[in-house]
């Protein structure tokens, strides 16, 4: 029986979020609810809010998306849609609209009751753009009404009325140029690659031949010729180290590009990399020695190959200065309010480690001293002489180096809800529990500025639109707690993470480097660096315009150079998502109120002295 206080669009929540993982074909997605723009990003699904009182207009929105997200989730691969993506706006959102009505078909084919729920979301959306009224073609996109046209040609349905006036407003000229190529709509709508091919084929048709770019498979062609060409020349055989590596066959043209360039300036680099490792543990950007100045011209130290587009619009920011006092305290009070069944288990987890840290800080004793706490060994003596000397010992501390914890928390809008919750007051505990053992904490968190680019974009599209960008979106680094800052005075910033809005889109590799950036400024002997994610980094503006794996090579860049360097120690924590194929140490929680556990095991593990325990602490799995 519900509670009082429990929504009562709760269990319709929940329901529709299995439905649409059903309907996904993947029960492990990440779904959430937010006022929010709605989105899908890798891994995690953001739907529209469905408030209390639960109006026929919120469901059937909230329904139609999460059709629409699932049925493109199943049948769309993002490396097959990014190797036939023209290079024009006009032609690329041409391309995006019929892929979109291409997924919507498919699954309408399949499954006939998602028609009449998209059907819903596309009549929302024809209404919010005032599709209903335009006149004039140039009222309408033509993107827009192509997307339309491919979704009626392919399921046969009536659109809702204003989609269809928008349709009708361009059906003539899209037919008049491009009817023949559309006949072959239904051969290949079941085979992304082939309608991909289809719809560029529309898009010539329609007179946006010049945005296309390079014909994919004009270059597979061509890559095929000079292969052959240079096997003539090749070496009879290879060293092992020479082998080609087998997983780029199915990359990109464009992602070959990219690891060309990427493996030239690592190989020209390899020298000073090496010489740099043979060096202090504390390696510094400024350690290293480029080959052309400035020396700090490169944006990553972990692939020289990493670009930026602007720096200009990222911050490193305080989250004292994102929200004034009143807002802060505020927001804590709900955070504290919302957590508080969960404060009891957390505080014992924190007790246990305590105790652990403490144990190790004092465990030995010192003998045969004049003074102290009396040796009960040498009771008998003193009893028969109370003036003999040396009868006392005093408990000292064992050599317990000095240690910087940094909590690293994903900040991105697939942890909204209670995964930021439960990450916020464990870390907010963990603080208060090292700092009692005089470990200092420090707690950052990571995210964007904007949804997809913000102002980076904008420049971007103003300059004209350069090939291969680079990161495409400005970063949101904030700073929860230093570590030098007592507990007390950062204790309100956390409920920062309960602030609308603030979570968008994260970018780990960089926010990996800042993060170990700043502990290897700190003086203290031991570093342990802990992040907090629940899934791959993903921005759709820069991966709208790279390679597929752009932000996820970087991360592995970064995480390869961390554990190199190995003056601090990484450690992490998935929230329903393997991160073990990113990090050596690593351990996936499929619940978040698993998280206090997790974390602190984590720790307890890596201050336990013992190797075999501590490795079991850490969750390392040999392969069998």
């Amino acid at each position: 029986m519900n509670k009082p206080t429990d929504n009562p669009a709760d269990p319709f929540k929940k329901a529709l979020a299995e439905a649409t993982r059903v309907i996904a074909d993947d029960p492990e997605i990440e779904i959430s609810y937010s006022i929010d723009p709605s989105a899908l990003t890798g891994e995690a699904m953001r739907l529209p809010q469905v408030s209390r009182r639960m109006t026929r207009d919120e469901v059937l929105l909230a329904r139609g998306t999460a059709d629409a997200f699932a049925l493109r989730h199943k049948y769309h691969d993002n490396a097959t849609h990014a190797r036939y993506r023209p290079s024009g706006e006009i032609a690329r959102e041409l391309y995006e609209a019929m892929e979109i009505a291409r997924c919507e078909a498919v699954g309408a084919r399949a499954m006939p009751g998602t028609a009449g729920n998209i059907d819903a979301l596309i009549a929302a959306e024809a209404a919010r753009k005032g599709y209903a009224g335009a006149r004039e073609a140039s009222d309408v996109p033509l993107a827009a009404a192509a997307g339309y046209l491919v979704r009626h040609l392919a399921t046969g349905r009536a659109l809702p009325p204003g989609a269809d006036n928008a349709m009708s407003l361009w059906r003539g000229f899209i037919e008049e140029q491009a009817a023949d190529t559309l006949d072959g709509l239904d051969e290949a709508l079941a085979d992304q690659g082939a309608f991909a091919r289809l719809a560029r084929k529309v898009i010539s048709d329609l007179g946006y031949a010049d945005q296309l770019g390079d014909d994919p498979d004009m270059e597979d062609d061509d890559a095929q010729d000079q292969n052959a060409e240079s096997e003539d020349d090749a070496p009879e055989s290879y060293g092992e180290e020479e082998q080609p590596d087998s997983d780029d066959t199915d990359a990109s043209p464009e992602q070959d590009q990219q690891d060309s360039q990427d493996a030239a300036q690592a190989q020209v680099s390899a020298d000073d990399m090496a010489d740099m490792e043979m060096g202090e543990d504390s390696e510094l950007p400024e350690g290293e020695a480029p080959l052309e100045p400035p020396p700090g011209a490169a944006p990553s130290d972990a692939d020289p190959g990493y670009k930026v587009f602007s720096p200009e619009f990222d911050e490193e920011i305080s989250a004292a200065d994102l929200a004034d006092p009143a807002e802060l305290e505020r927001l804590r009070a709900y955070l504290d309010q919302q957590l508080d069944p969960l404060k009891g288990a957390v505080g014992r987890l924190a007790n246990k480690l305590q105790r652990r840290l403490q144990a190790q800080q004092s465990r030995s004793w010192e003998f045969d001293l004049e003074e102290g706490i009396l040796d009960a060994g040498r009771l008998a003596r003193v009893v028969a002489n109370p003036t003999t000397p040396l009868s006392f010992k005093v408990e000292k501390d064992t050599e317990f180096r000095d240690t910087v914890v940094t909590l690293l928390l994903d900040n991105s809008g697939s942890m909204r809800g209670r995964p930021i919750s439960i990450a916020a007051i464990c870390a907010d505990v963990l603080a208060r529990t090292l700092e009692r053992c005089d470990v200092k904490v420090e707690i950052l968190g990571f995210t964007t500025r904007a949804w997809k680019g913000g102002q980076s974009r904008e420049r971007w599209l103003a300059e004209g639109r350069a090939q291969a960008p680079g990161r495409l979106n400005d970063l949101r680094h904030i700073i929860y707690k230093s570590a030098d800052a007592p507990w007390r005075r950062a204790r309100a910033n956390l409920g920062l993470m309960m602030k609308e809005g603030l979570l968008k889109e994260n970018i780990d590799g960089e926010a990996l480097e800042w993060a170990h950036r700043r502990m290897m400024a700190r003086p203290e002997a031991r570093k342990i660096l802990m992040v907090i994610s629940d899934g791959a980094p993903v921005d759709d503006s820069t991966l709208s315009v790279n390679t597929a794996n752009y932000l996820e090579k970087h991360l592995r860049d970064v995480i390869a150079m961390v554990e190199r360097r190995k003056a601090v120690e990484l450690i992490a924590i998935g929230i329903g998502h393997d991160v073990t194929r990113y990090y050596q140490r690593a351990v996936t929680i499929t619940d978040v109120e698993q998280l206090a556990g997790a974390m602190t095991e984590q720790l307890a593990g890596l201050f336990d002295k013992d190797p075999r325990a501590r490795a079991r602490m850490i969750g390392i799995k040999k392969a069998s």
